[in-house]
């Protein structure tokens, strides 16, 4: 008011229908109270406030008895009238689009406001919505607290026992009971078949004959507790003995016949729509229960459900802290023993079987005919010594269910199936007479529909193992797939590594003996036998009809032999032959299976050396034979794809070896062919040389066309005739050498 010239300004709210006034200031304070005790009122049409509600920012009156407000409104027209305003600012207050009211200056004078004043009226409209804003929001808070406190009271004895409910449904039935007028209160839960005893309040003898009762089922639909069953909220019976239930229900009969219960009330205790529960009163005399004691049990039952899922929530969450407490325990030990698969399947057995509250655990691998027992928890030995033995899967087994895709088999009563009682299955009759099984739940190790093996715990009682416990060991099982996962791709890595190194350490070799093969040939040797897990090897060139002996490495005793036999030829279904018409690798299991080990040479060397398991890979350059490399094992073990294709890139380096030795022999070949043409045309030039030297000297003495004559007769005798034992004196003159040209 003060910085635009105005005598009275007032504050208005909008309720998005009427204004009315929030704050007055004038001179005269009488006149400022009367303001503020205006009734709420709508803005005129047409008039400042209305054209505010319909969006603009900022309205005048030039001459307020000229406004829509100054005819229709008397009140406003007495004020005006009275103070003797005559012009008018309006600036409306909104927040976000949302109009919460207007600022209002009135001058006694007639026209407008200048902009600046315009402006600075918007500017403290903006710092009212702030105000307006912070207020909201301070107050909504306190009102929060407020409920937060009061919740927090009410909720007291819940928070003083986290997780732990006796003593929370203990308080609230004696709180119920008193606060209700009746001596009898019960607290049972429901598991969705049965309700289970919570707590009991009364008389000693009325609580020990609802504790020994245990779960009770409903016997009639008609009963208190089928009521709340079958969906009722609230069931109040008046008075027992005339109610239904005591005639249908046996069990309710029994209770008030007991007790003498007489008026009853039994509030259900719901959460999302899910019977959790019920909290019932009685009183021995027909006295129904009032409406305020029936919100006071629905505010008990509320309470009760809080304390139920804060419960729930804790086990929960202590239970989910285990688990992950467990599965970084088992991350830790993946991370400190990479592709050491040991102590993994250990730390998650352990942590599985403690955490399912299982007897024993067994984590098996898979190998497409078997399954085998990698790692073994709490077995019994007797147990332990009977699964050192594969099992094969039998049909309709656990086992089997894995393989045909299921990711869970679970085996309830194991003593009680029927391939334990007919002998069928010999691995079910050994889990119970052997390790005292009786539930077993199997959870599948699968890599991309792949079955890698089976997670397994047991128990030694009939107890089917939890939704939970489940799922536990299905992230034990995932875990065990990633190890293994983990372990296959370090020992990939790890055996890609020596290869490379090898490959590398071969290469050096044949660049360091440039056209010498021997060095080459028994470094390939020593690589492959020590990365195929060989006893030895021997590599052979081949000339068109036999097999030479190239290199050979690993036992001696045999290398020598192979080295002193000389050129071997390849015998009748033996791998050379095989290898001769055409085969690139021929992978012998067992030589004593194979027909060539009937020929007597052959299975005396085979028997000599010992040898059982051999591969032989085709040395081959532009599809012709250049020889054979062999290697060896002295058991029955059969060598892997990747051996093999290590095998075959260290035979495509034997081959670039050789033809680099055969290059480097043509190289040289041709280098000394070169020299000696050289020294021959060196000879050639200095006979040129000589010759023209003669001529020379011969002109002096003779016509140049005569001395040309006679050094080419000269030359065409010395060429026919062989050379003189000793060469002329060289003190002999001109003359004579002329003369002796001519003769």
């Amino acid at each position: 008011m003060r910085l635009c010239g105005a005598a009275y300004g007032t504050l208005l709210r909008y309720d998005s229908q009427l204004f009315s006034m929030a704050a007055a200031a004038h001179p005269d304070r009488q006149l400022a109270e009367q303001a503020l005790s205006l009734h709420p009122f709508p803005p005129a049409r047409g008039g400042p406030l209305d054209r505010i509600v319909h969006g603009e920012a900022v309205t005048a009156a030039e001459n307020i008895e000229e406004s829509a407000g100054y005819r229709t409104r008397a009140e406003f027209r007495d004020m005006a009238d009275r103070s003797g305003y005559r012009s008018l600012l309006n600036v409306a207050l909104r927040k976000e689009g949302t109009l919460l009211g207007a600022i209002t200056v009135f001058r006694k004078e007639a026209g407008t406001f200048s902009e600046q004043q315009i402006a600075l009226l918007q500017n403290f409209a903006s710092q009212a919505v702030i105000a307006m804003e912070n207020a909201r929001l301070i107050t909504e808070t306190r009102e929060a607290l407020e409920q937060q406190t009061a919740t927090a009271e009410v909720l007291g004895v819940i928070n003083s026992s986290p997780g732990d409910l006796a003593p929370v449904f203990e308080a609230m039935l004696e709180k119920a009971t008193r606060l209700c007028e009746a001596p009898f209160g019960i607290f049972r839960t429901w598991d969705g078949e049965r309700f289970h005893f919570g707590a009991v309040h009364g008389d000693p003898r009325f609580c020990d004959w609802v504790r020994q009762r245990g779960p009770i089922r409903t016997d009639h639909d008609a009963s208190l507790l089928g009521r709340i069953q079958a969906g009722e909220r609230v069931v109040h019976i008046a008075d027992a003995r005339s109610d239904e239930a005591y005639r249908a229900s046996a069990g309710f009969r029994e209770m008030a016949e007991a007790s003498g219960i007489r008026s009853a009330i039994t509030v259900a205790l719901y959460k999302d729509e899910a019977l959790l529960g019920i909290i019932t009163v009685y009183r021995q005399e027909v006295r129904p229960f009032s409406d305020k004691q029936i919100a006071l049990l629905q505010n008990f039952a509320a309470q009760a459900v809080i304390a139920m899922e804060n419960a729930r929530l804790i086990t929960e969450t202590r239970e989910a802290l285990e688990q992950q407490t467990a599965t970084a325990e088992v991350l830790g030990v993946i991370n400190n023993s990479p592709g050491d698969l040991a102590p993994v399947f250990d730390a998650m057995l352990e942590k599985a079987v403690r955490l399912c509250d299982a007897a024993f655990g067994i984590l098996w691998t898979y190998d497409g005919d078997h399954f085998h027992a990698a790692r073994l928890r709490d077995v019994t030995p007797a147990f332990a010594e009977f699964l050192r033995e594969p099992m094969r899967p039998v049909p309709g087994g656990t086992f089997s269910r894995l393989l045909a895709g299921e990711p869970v088999a679970e085996a309830v009563d194991i003593a009680g199936s029927d391939s334990y009682r007919d002998g069928t299955s010999r691995l079910r009759r050994a889990f119970f007479d052997l390790g005292g099984a009786q539930t077993a739940l199997f959870v599948a190790l699968r890599k991309d529909q792949t079955l890698l093996g089976a997670f397994t715990i047991y128990r030694k009682e009939v107890r089917p193992f939890t939704g939970k416990q489940t799922a536990l060991v299905a992230s034990f099982a995932a875990q065990a797939v990633i190890a293994m996962e983990n372990a296959r791709l370090i020992t990939e890595t790890r055996e890609a590594l020596e290869q490379q190194t090898a490959t590398a350490e071969v290469l050096q070799v044949i660049n360091s003996s440039p056209g010498e093969l021997v060095p080459v040939f028994e470094a390939m040797l020593d690589k492959a036998i020590q990365l195929c897990e060989a006893t030895f090897g021997i590599l052979r060139t081949w000339d068109g009809e036999r097999f030479h002996f190239g290199a050979g490495r690993g036992a001696t005793r045999y290398i020598e032999w192979a080295r002193e036999a000389g050129p071997v030829p390849p015998y009748p279904s033996s791998p050379l032959e095989r290898i001769k018409h055409g085969e690139r690798i021929v992978h012998v299991a067992d030589i004593r299976e194979e027909e060539v080990y009937r020929a007597v040479p052959i299975r005396e060397s085979a028997e000599l050396r010992g040898v059982r398991s051999q591969i032989a890979v085709a040395l081959v350059k532009d599809n012709s034979l250049l020889g054979a490399m062999i290697v060896y094992r002295q058991e029955v073990r059969p060598f892997s794809d990747k051996q093999v294709a290590l095998l075959e890139n260290f035979a495509a380096q034997a081959v670039i070896a050789m033809e680099n030795a055969r290059l480097l022999g043509e190289l040289r070949q041709r280098t000394d062919e070169v020299a000696e043409l050289n020294r021959g045309l060196e000879a050639r030039v200095a006979e040129q040389v000589d010759e023209l030297g003669r001529v020379g000297r011969l002109k002096r003495f003779l016509a140049p066309q005569l001395a040309e004559l006679i050094v080419s007769s000269y030359s065409a005798i010395c060429a026919a005739t062989p050379p003189s034992p000793r060469p002329p004196s060289p003190r002999k003159s001109s003359t004579s050498c002329a003369n002796t040209m001519v003769l």
